[in-house]
């Protein structure tokens, strides 16, 4: 039996809120929007999240101005998702979340990503303050970077998995499109398609 998305009889803001944030995957996606993520491709192989789903998931998002769905820019022919003003408003939600999980639940080793305060590299606490300077870091100043608990990642890893073992800077794309190859020129100036023979 497939259950409702809304909570009938529930008027309050925390049920109106998780009726779009509240299914299974939404969160990881969120998360992952927060790392960087863009593409479809990406939230797939990343998840593993079986792509039907994947698809309502991001479609929901989408109409709740969570995400924005755009084209993606220097190509015009794929498609990416990004965070709104609206998605970006559950950053603390997002940490909050990530903090219980490492206090409750954690990771053997210690945690597997650690939110540093981009201005002078310390760790963020559970409250979303630098342990270093004191100031409430904004999520466009925080940075990801490798914990205790990452091991390194696998030769068969995916792209998103391999790029979260270096530090990254939150919502910023993760991954950058390959510029497409340049034409060669020839000692005449002249740009040719192919090598030269």
């Amino acid at each position: 039996m497939t259950l409702p998305r809304d909570y009938r009889g529930q008027t309050c803001a925390l049920s109106r809120s998780m009726e779009i944030v509240g299914e299974r995957w939404t969160l990881l996606i969120l998360r992952d929007a927060f790392y960087g993520v863009r593409r479809f491709g990406e939230f797939a192989a990343h998840l593993a999240v079986p792509r039907a789903v994947l698809t309502d998931r991001l479609a929901t998002l989408v109409e709740a101005g969570v995400l924005d769905r755009r084209p993606e820019p220097g190509t015009g022919r794929r498609e990416v998702y990004v965070l709104t003003p609206k998605g970006i408003a559950l950053w603390p939600a997002v940490r909050a979340l990530t903090a219980w999980g490492e206090e409750f639940y954690a990771a053997e080793g210690g945690p597997r990503r650690v939110f540093r305060h981009v201005g002078d590299e310390a760790p963020i606490d559970t409250g979303g303050r630098c342990t270093g300077c004191g100031t409430a870091v904004p999520v466009e100043d925080v940075l990801v970077t490798p914990g205790p608990g990452l091991g390194p990642p696998t030769e068969d890893a995916d792209p998103v998995t391999a790029a979260l073992a270096r530090p990254h800077r939150l919502l910023t794309p993760l991954i950058s499109r390959p510029r497409p190859p340049h034409p060669i020129t020839a000692p005449s100036g002249r740009p040719t398609r192919g090598p030269q023979r």
